[in-house]
């Protein structure tokens, strides 16, 4: 993670004269923990008050351009929300492949009577790490900890369940218990990590130890992993060895605890289902993302995670794209996973991945116009297809922010010159202002409600076709509040935030 530079005053050398005393004594105005604090305040309230100045100067802005400036602004919007839905109605229509060949594996195993191709001695060695901030995860490690050593369905001697996790105090008789899990299960480590204070460094000290495995497959620690899914993972490892990392599909579980996670669970669909193997497949690459990952040993090992990174998963992901790596989508490999049940928690967490998704598009950006991997890797060069992927992903896709935003701006501009005085007059402001809009707004519908019905064929079973018609009525609010947070994350970054703030798991 990057470091934040705290706030001081340097008073330097106060001379404090009194009858007798001739010396100059170093005295501080401001009391160390003072000082921690005002930088502490600053460095979280600053990106705030960027966005807030931000929403105003454009809202003020566009109610004082002319009728001419402000139907070109409007073009320019509705053309771009024109290219995002058009981009995001492909992949998804590019996902119906992966999807129907997912489904036809299942059949035929389940009609050889879950018999796999390969036999169980020709398996690779698997180490399967569970990642804990056992502070935060200290009421649910134990449980996954026991889940995935009793319920994964994979030969024990080609197996290893590796606990990983980090804690700044000792928390008993929690640990103890750990530990005494390699006990009763020979395929189970436990390892605390010494002087850790992120996932990275975990990751990173674990591949330092040589445990001679082929693959490594990392979870967080609120996952359940299908019992097969390692299996499937290796199979597709065995039938392709040009594959260097195989990314699962995530469900949410939870998603009748609240809205909220509903919600959830149904973007969590739209984007492990729908978009990730249909960009992959328009695009020609695919993404590490952070949890039911399966990567080949010696290419983690040598990559490792950078621990400067708020997402050091897609960091490291884009690393392994630009050597040349080759990193292919699975939906059978499924895990299950909590969402954040609040709406503070929800927050930090995609502001944390807003930060890490704009450090990791700076980072990598120049794979767009840098055709040739990697210098230790000369004999591979990024397609021009590969090239505009990247391209719609890392600057498209942060541009988006301002875009939306900027179109909110201007359409509560209209509101506060020209309040409309029925709900007629709102849509035609809203949607409706030039004729063009028509068109650009009608194709758009279209683009979301295609996007949406594929999402519908291949939803989990925590997800209700109830669910899917709500996200989408609400769906406009959820690309205004996407957007903001996504700037929010651009601020944070100017201002160099640095703290990291865990999702919260019960």
């Amino acid at each position: 993670m990057s470091e934040s530079k705290d706030f001081k005053i340097d008073i330097g050398e106060l001379p404090i004269s009194g009858p007798g005393d001739k010396t100059a004594l170093k005295k501080s105005w401001i009391p160390e923990n003072a000082r921690e604090t005002v930088s502490a305040f600053i460095s979280e309230w600053t990106p705030f008050g960027l966005v807030a100045s931000y929403f105003v100067f454009s809202t003020c802005l566009y109610m004082y351009c002319s009728d001419g400036m402000i139907a070109i602004f409007w073009f320019i919007y509705m053309c771009t929300n024109f290219y995002i839905a058009g981009a995001t109605v492909l992949e998804a229509f590019m996902s119906i492949t992966p999807c129907r060949e997912a489904r036809t594996i299942v059949t035929q195993a389940e009609d050889r009577g879950w018999c796999f191709p390969t036999p169980h001695d020709q398996l690779l060695v698997l180490d399967l790490l569970i990642v804990a901030y056992l502070p935060n995860e200290q009421d649910i490690i134990m449980d996954r900890a026991l889940y995935a050593l009793e319920q994964i369905d994979y030969p024990r001697d080609k197996i290893r369940i590796n606990i990983l996790y980090n804690t700044p105090h000792t928390i008993e008789p929690l640990e103890t218990e750990l530990h005494q899990l390699t006990e009763k299960y020979s395929h189970a480590r436990v390892i605390k990590v010494p002087n850790s204070t992120s996932k990275a460094d975990n990751l990173n000290y674990f591949f330092t130890l040589d445990t001679g495995s082929d693959l490594i497959a990392i979870y967080d620690c609120d996952h359940y992993p299908h019992p097969n899914s390692p299996r499937w993972a290796v199979e597709r490892f065995i039938a392709d060895p040009e594959i260097d990392i195989v990314q699962g599909r995530c469900v949410v579980f939870n998603s009748e605890d609240t809205f909220l996670t509903s919600m959830i669970a149904v973007e969590f669909d739209k984007i492990y289902a729908v978009s990730h193997p249909g960009r992959a497949a328009m695009w020609g690459f695919g993404l590490f993302c952070g949890s039911n990952g399966y990567w080949r040993t010696s290419l983690l090992r040598e990559l490792k995670m950078d621990g400067d990174m708020l997402t050091e998963d897609i960091d490291s992901a884009l690393r392994a794209f630009s050597r040349g790596s080759k990193t292919v989508h699975d939906l059978n490999v499924t895990s299950y996973e909590l969402a954040p049940t609040t709406f503070p928690a929800f927050w930090k967490q995609r502001l944390r991945w807003a930060q890490g998704w704009a450090q990791a598009s700076a980072k990598h950006f120049k794979m767009v116009y840098n055709n040739v991997q990697d210098p230790l890797h000369p004999n591979y060069n990024r397609s021009f297809t590969a090239r505009f992927g990247v391209l719609s992903l890392l600057l498209i896709r942060e541009a988006s922010y301002y875009l939306v935003t900027q179109y909110t701006c201007l359409v509560l501009s209209f509101l506060i010159v020209k309040f409309p005085s029925s709900g007629e007059e709102l849509w035609k402001l809203v949607y409706f202002q030039y004729p063009v809009s028509q068109w650009l707004f009608v194709i758009s519908l279209v683009c979301l409600i295609a996007t949406l019905w594929i999402t519908n064929q291949v939803k989990s079973e925590f997800v209700s076709r109830k669910m899917i018609i709500i996200f989408s009525i609400q769906y406009p609010f959820y690309l205004v509040l996407s957007a903001t947070i996504g700037l929010y994350g651009h601020a944070r970054q100017i201002v160099r935030y640095s703290s990291w703030n865990p999702t919260a798991r019960k």
